[in-house]
């Protein structure tokens, strides 16, 4: 790896940022450019190689049969003194303002601890979302209240379990700085 390399990596890792479905242009996300940001996320580390990631991808129709899915639960799970128009409507729409949205699911293997299974899961979501910041996609990972409610929606088996859903569109963000504190406040080195 050359220092390009390294400064081009750091500046995608530094700037990635969740964005929203409200800020997503009309513009579809081709399934060969999924394809090639799925591949990248398959490149996570993972123990015994169990690779417990899986994807389920809606585009297109898939998208309405989604968001009609969320707008369901939402309205089944909510009070009806509770129940709000807008948040039913505004459940529907994020989904229908995104090119894409990325179930993430893990197969868990038995073969290591679950804990494993959910942090190489979490690292192949991060390939994901490093590899659509620099392709100019934006996303975000969301994880519903009812999402323990759409195993059979997802077609899932009973040693898999939904953990949430990426939301991906391309944008027209600027780049903005990390919130994040000072690294060295967040290192304790044990040299001696």
């Amino acid at each position: 790896m050359t220092t390009n390399d390294f400064e081009k990596m750091q500046h995608i890792i530094k700037n990635r940022r969740s964005i929203f479905p409200a800020s997503y242009i009309d513009k579809e996300i081709s399934k060969e450019t999924l394809i090639s940001l799925l591949d990248c996320a398959n490149a996570a580390p993972t123990h015994k190689l169990t690779q417990p990631w899986r994807f389920s991808v809606f585009r297109g129709k898939g998208l309405q049969r989604l968001a009609d899915k969320f707008a369901e639960l939402y309205q089944e799970n909510t009070p009806e003194a509770l129940f709000l128009q807008k948040k039913y409507d505004i459940t529907r729409e994020k989904v229908l303002q995104s090119a894409a949205v990325i179930a993430i699911n893990i197969h868990y293997s038995g073969d290591v601890p679950e804990w494993e299974e959910l942090a190489a899961t979490a690292c192949a979501v991060q390939n994901l979302w490093l590899a659509a910041s620099a392709a100019g996609i934006g996303g975000y990972w969301s994880s519903p209240g009812t999402i323990s409610q759409l195993g059979d929606f997802l077609g899932l088996a009973d040693n898999e379990k939904c953990v949430g859903f990426f939301y991906m569109g391309y944008h027209d963000e600027p780049d903005r700085d990390a919130n994040r504190g000072p690294v060295a406040d967040k290192i304790r080195w044990e040299e001696n």
